[in-house]
């Protein structure tokens, strides 16, 4: 059976209104929104169905305009995992995995979807897999450096020696003074078995997910099975929008990368 992979995308944002129509510069000048620039990176998976789910009609005109598949889903849905579930079940099909690449993420590597999809065949057990990325110095220095200016930045995953997901936190995790410590920045994706999407979208908001503001941290409450992944970015350079201030550093990225 294929694999869907959707790109959630809502308009309203505490942090960033209207932020899936931000405009991001790539290394050729061209100016594509937000959204379009994350369902290219989507497009990069093999043998799968891609779709925009989103509640706003300006989002599904502009995604309709460069060639996107779109499926509506409501208003109520209040993090991207439900909106995945509502547009799996628009669609009416089966499919043996479904991918959230969040309509945040146009930096996401071709490779880190692959390796999700791979781990979850490899492990019957977990509910979702998800990938984190060993953080280099730089890397953990930006990460602090946003929460001492209250920016919500990056979001650090900590897992035990099985990979299964111990924690996620907004806040770089686990507490080291000692520079050279492991952390990993979670990236903001998911390959979720089609059973469990749906078990979470019946589960009751936990405290964990509305303190910490991350979606996954329902899927802990329930005490189910997510399983990290660590990918390597060879090279390449991860980071989401977050924050208005995180377009001018994923442009540069673009350029560096010669993405257009």
């Amino acid at each position: 059976m294929p694999v869907l992979v959707v790109v959630p995308a809502r308009y309203g944002s505490s942090r960033f209104n209207g932020k899936p129509l931000a405009m991001l510069r790539g290394a050729t000048g061209i100016k594509k929104t937000l959204i379009q620039r994350s369902w290219e990176a989507a497009l990069c998976v093999p043998d799968a169905q891609v779709v925009v789910a989103t509640d706003d009609e300006s989002i599904k005109d502009v995604a309709t305009d460069f060639g996107a598949d779109v499926v509506m889903t409501s208003s109520s849905a209040r993090n991207g995992s439900e909106r995945c579930a509502e547009a799996y079940d628009a669609l009416g099909k089966e499919f043996e995995i479904v991918v959230n690449l969040q309509g945040d993420s146009p930096l996401t590597p071709p490779w880190f979807i692959p390796a999700l999809i791979e781990r979850l065949h490899d492990a019957p057990l977990a509910d979702v897999a998800t990938p984190v990325l060993r953080c280099d110095t730089q890397m953990v220095a930006e990460l602090k450096n946003d929460r001492m200016n209250g920016l919500v930045g990056g979001t650090t995953a900590a897992f035990d020696k099985s990979n299964r997901a111990l924690y996620f936190s907004k806040e770089v995790i686990p507490y080291a003074e000692n520079p050279d410590a492991e952390v990993y920045h979670h990236c903001g994706i998911y390959a979720y078995r089609p059973q469990s999407l749906r078990a979470y979208a019946k589960w009751p908001e936990s405290q964990l997910e509305r303190q910490e503001g991350l979606e996954q941290m329902r899927f802990l409450a329930e005490g189910r099975h997510i399983q990290c992944v660590e990918v390597d970015a060879k090279g390449r350079v991860f980071w989401e929008v977050n924050n208005p201030e995180d377009v001018p550093r994923v442009e540069s990225i673009l350029a560096a990368l010669g993405i257009e």
